[in-house]
């Protein structure tokens, strides 16, 4: 692993041993749900990146998907695979810096929760590449955009008017709907949108 990435790997190991974790809700995200309760995400092969603690890793492997998470914090992955084992499930864990990773083959849909608010601005567009290069053409990013309406992180701002940069319309669809409002523990609250890789 190069230096830099170790770098990270402590920093963030650090981060979730100090409890410095403001992106991580503690439980659940209800935002899946009705996506989940609509049809518009059936099992399929799905990638978490930056899978934290693995609260949805649980909830979509207990729905039937075929799920591969990533994260580079030993605490991370310690917990989510002790979730999984808790409730007697499995999915494909993997501690590997997920922007340097690739994976061996494509996924239909990733679920990008915590991801992109915990990343340095800096290394946004390196995370949406990558973001499009794992999915099939045709494939679901069911993304939440944390809104933090402050300077500095993690978690980071996440502009609706920057996202819709960050993923352009000539590679990816935008629902018309408007984006989904979901209330965070924190007293903030994320936009979810479901994109379509194009």
């Amino acid at each position: 692993m190069p230096t830099k990435s170790l770098e990270q790997k402590k920093a963030w190991e650090n981060r979730y041993q100090m409890g410095q974790t403001g992106w991580d809700r503690g439980a659940i995200n209800p935002a899946p749900l009705p996506i989940l309760d609509n049809g518009i995400l059936t099992p399929c092969r799905l990638l978490i990146p930056g899978c934290g603690r693995g609260y949805e890793v649980a909830l979509l492997a207990e729905r039937g998907f075929d799920i591969t998470a990533v994260d580079i914090a030993p605490s991370a992955i310690r917990a989510v695979r002790g979730l999984l084992a808790q409730h007697g499930l499995s999915a494909t864990i993997i501690e590997a810096d997920f922007l340097k990773w690739t994976p061996a083959t494509l996924f239909d849909a990733i679920y990008e929760q915590t991801s992109l608010c915990a990343l340095h601005p800096d290394n946004w567009q390196t995370y949406a590449n990558q973001l499009r290069a794992w999915l099939v053409p045709g494939g679901h990013l069911v993304a939440n955009f944390l809104q933090t309406d402050q300077s500095g992180g993690p978690p980071f701002h996440c502009a609706m008017d920057e996202m819709k940069t960050l993923f352009p319309k000539n590679l990816w669809k935008w629902p018309d709907s408007l984006p989904q409002h979901i209330e965070h523990p924190s007293g903030r609250h994320e936009l979810g949108v479901v994109l379509v890789r194009v």
